[in-house]
Parts: C-alpha cells; structure tokens; sequence
C-alpha cells in the first residue's frame, strides 16, 4: 500500500489535473485509490464540482456533495489567496498540527494508494510561522513534484528541488505539466530539468495520460524504478 504527496512549484501549475491523471491511471491498473486535498483557497461553494476537490471527487468516481468535500478538503477558504491570507480574510486560521494529524489519519486508514494533494506551492505560509513544507517534513511521504512548461519554470523547479533534496526528501518523479499557450515547447523543459534530477516526465495537457494507442502511460516511468533523493 502506498501513500504518495503531491506538490508543486506554485499556483495553477496542474497539481489537480496531475492528482486526478494519477487516478485515472491507478483506478485503470485496478488499484483501490483514495485521495485528500487538506487545504483549499478560491473555493466556492456554488462550483464545488469545478472546485480542486471536486474535480478529484470526480476522478475517484465518487458524487461531489458537501459531505464528500468535508471528508476530503475540511479547511476551504472563498479568497482566491495563500492560505494564510485566505483564513485571515474570515477571521479564521489553520491549525496546522490538526492538519498533520488529518493526513496521517488519511495515510493509516487508507485501503490501498492515497495521494494527498498540497495548497500552491512548496512553501506556501499556512500560518504566520509554518508552510506547506512543515507538513510535508512532518508526514514524511514521497513526492511527485509538479511544474509547469511556462518560461522560467527551469528555475523555479531546480529552486524548488533544491529546497527539497536540502532536507532529504523523497522525490518520486517531477511531472511537467504543460501550460497553455507557452513559448516554450514543453520537451525542451522536461530535457533541461532532466539535466539536473530525475525522472522528469511530461504531461501533454492535449492528450489523455493513458496516452496514444499503443503507448504506456507516462506514469509508468514513476513506479517502474527507485525512487530518488538528490544527486
């Protein structure tokens, strides 16, 4: 049984859609697939099926009701903003000891693989002291790092890694998921961040991840090898 976290570099860059592809392929392969999304900024209660969960939700085949989205994301917040600012902007803030303790509930209970999707990027202030990397240190659960093909990404994932690798974490693959509409072709990003870890694998967002006819899906490459920590 496996519990896998899933990061990223910043906001928007397709942790959700990675989560929900991760799903698919899981579900696909027959494997029982549970998923958590502790934390949520931007929500809204009228879109809960276009919110991060609900799109998760879907991916799991289960119904988005309000009771399922309490069961998988209990802290949501309306603002569009880190989640520090998001809990402040209702008068409320986030324990994040409670949240630890949720993930690891999540994680002992789980049936077969749970992915516990993280809040904007690595970094990202939960409250005036802690980011989403406390939690992430705290659980101790492999990860697959998320980026996106936007020009800069190369940067911002070698940052990323490095404040990763810099406290031993287990990084399982880094996943570039491709953003609409950049300069910059998406195999030229994966080749240039490969040169510094591995594996780095690209996620058309055109294209199904069980990928063209014939083909393994790209999150094969994950699980079919070690994971690995800096080199």
């Amino acid at each position: 049984m496996t519990a896998i976290f899933i990061t990223a570099t910043g906001a928007d860059v397709g942790k959700t859609f990675v989560a929900a592809s991760l799903i698919g392929h899981f579900r696909r392969m027959g494997r029982v697939v549970d998923a958590i999304k502790p934390v949520v900024s931007g929500f809204d209660p009228a879109h809960a099926a276009d919110s991060d969960p609900g799109v998760l939700l879907r991916a799991l085949g289960v119904p988005v009701t309000a009771e399922a989205i309490e069961r998988i994301s209990p802290w949501r917040f309306r603002a569009p903003l880190s989640p520090d600012l998001a809990a402040r902007r209702e008068s409320r803030s986030i324990d994040v000891d409670a949240v630890i303790d949720f993930c690891r509930g999540a994680v002992e209970h789980r049936r077969d693989i749970l992915l516990v999707e993280g809040i904007g990027g690595i970094m990202v202030p939960l409250d005036g002291q802690r980011t989403m990397l406390d939690v992430m240190m705290a659980l101790g659960l492999p990860l697959i790092l998320v980026t996106g093909s936007y020009l800069g990404t190369i940067s911002h994932s070698l940052t990323a890694l490095d404040s990763l690798f810099r406290r031993d974490m287990e990084v399982l693959a880094i996943i570039v998921s491709e953003t609409a509409g950049s300069p910059v072709p998406l195999d030229d990003t994966v080749a240039a961040i490969a040169r510094f870890a591995e594996p780095v694998i690209a996620l058309p967002r055109q294209r199904r991840d069980d990928g063209p006819s014939g083909r393994p899906p790209p999150f094969a490459r994950i699980f079919d090898q070690p994971s690995r920590r800096a080199r």
